[in-house]
């Protein structure tokens, strides 16, 4: 367990210290008048099992009467865009939550995901890929928050044939874009009490491109000396994070190799059903599962409804972070992690045989 930053623990000293007849002094917010109003949030159900997780999300929400509301569009990964209302309700709201989008392979249909991140800038990905209690996985005290660049790299998009038989794909990478990337994880680090950000690259062979990014890294850590940094080498990372994936902290990526390694990091830790993330911008935010790998399912689990919806679950308490609501985040991550931790309750992927309604039963029951 991380320890509070120093000015949290003084608060806390000092509480103790001044109880009556041993009762600890709660510490109160006061919010701003307003704060408590619901908040709309775009839903986009999505693909795949999508439409079961995210039903699941909103049942819980209702359950505990949580400050939110949702304006939901039906949008597919087979569409050629994304529709204009659907871009315009974000715009509007600031946070989207979604499923799953299936993105085509081949054939020259653009993703859908990665059009969302484009026009709305959200140049952030997060994954925070843990062990959650209760559930046995091969490696302990896993705590890796992978921070990814969003809107450029390989996923710029820029192909073409040169002639037949010859295709070049250019991955761009910019000092914008690499030291904005390289502030947010600093800063998330520095805002979240961690001690260590670990720059991800290829720089031994991408030498001009990721040299960049690692300059930006260097110069951007310079700036947070309480923050250890350190660099590593992306094939090697690999190597490390399924052999003692404890070493990581926070890691900062270019976009496709954060990507492999939020998957990896992912799978490590118990799956890509059970850990959350999100996308966010300057303005704008999209929750949905953090790790990308199986995020749409396939036939059998939606014929079946034997999706799991812990790691939108989750998604949604980090959103509920984002929009200020503190004590219903908790309420529900709570609530989740008490459901993982007496392993009644779990679908296939976990070990068990449960539905998503089974599961949500029982995290709504658990809520305090």
């Amino acid at each position: 367990m991380r320890r509070s930053p120093p000015i949290v623990r003084r608060l806390l000293r000092g509480a103790a210290a001044g109880s009556y007849a041993g009762a600890r002094r709660s510490i109160t917010y006061m919010p701003r008048p307003g704060d408590g109003a619901p908040r709309p949030v775009t839903l986009i159900p999505g693909d795949g099992i999508g439409p079961l997780v995210t039903g699941a999300v909103r049942q819980v929400m209702e359950a505990m009467h949580a400050p939110v509301y949702f304006e939901t569009y039906e949008v597919h990964g087979d569409m050629t865009t994304v529709p204009p209302e659907v871009i315009e309700s974000i715009r509007r709201n600031k946070v989207c939550l979604k499923g799953g989008l299936a993105t085509p392979v081949g054939g020259g249909v653009s993703s859908l995901n990665v059009q969302l991140r484009k026009e709305l800038d959200l140049y952030a990905s997060l994954v925070h890929c843990f062990n959650l209690p209760g559930l046995p996985t091969r490696h302990e005290n896993v705590d890796i928050v992978v921070i990814r660049e969003n809107t450029e790299g390989e996923y710029s998009g820029l192909e073409h044939e040169v002639v037949p038989g010859v295709v070049e794909s250019l991955k761009v990478i910019t000092k914008f874009c690499s030291e904005r990337i390289a502030k947010y994880a600093f800063e998330y680090a520095y805002l979240n009490n961690r001690k260590k950000v670990t720059a991800v690259h290829k720089a031994n062979i991408m030498k001009l491109a990721d040299g960049l990014f690692l300059e930006s890294c260097r110069e951007i850590a310079t700036k947070y000396p309480a923050i250890k940094y350190n660099e590593i080498i992306v094939d090697n990372c690999c190597m490390q994070l399924v052999s003692k994936p404890e070493q990581f902290d926070v890691m900062v990526t270019p976009n496709l190799y954060g990507n492999l390694v939020a998957n990896t990091a992912a799978g490590i830790a118990g799956g890509t059903g059970v850990m959350p993330g999100g996308n966010v911008g300057q303005d704008h935010a999209v929750f949905e599962q953090g790790a990308s790998a199986g995020n749409v399912g396939n036939q059998k689990l939606v014929e079946q409804k034997k999706a799991n919806p812990v790691a939108l679950l989750l998604s949604s308490s980090m959103m509920l972070r984002h929009l200020q609501f503190p004590s219903f985040a908790d309420r529900l991550e709570t609530a989740v992690k008490r459901v993982i931790a007496e392993g009644k309750y779990r679908t296939k992927d976990l070990g068990g045989s449960s539905t998503t309604q089974e599961v949500v039963d029982a995290v709504i029951a658990n809520l305090d």
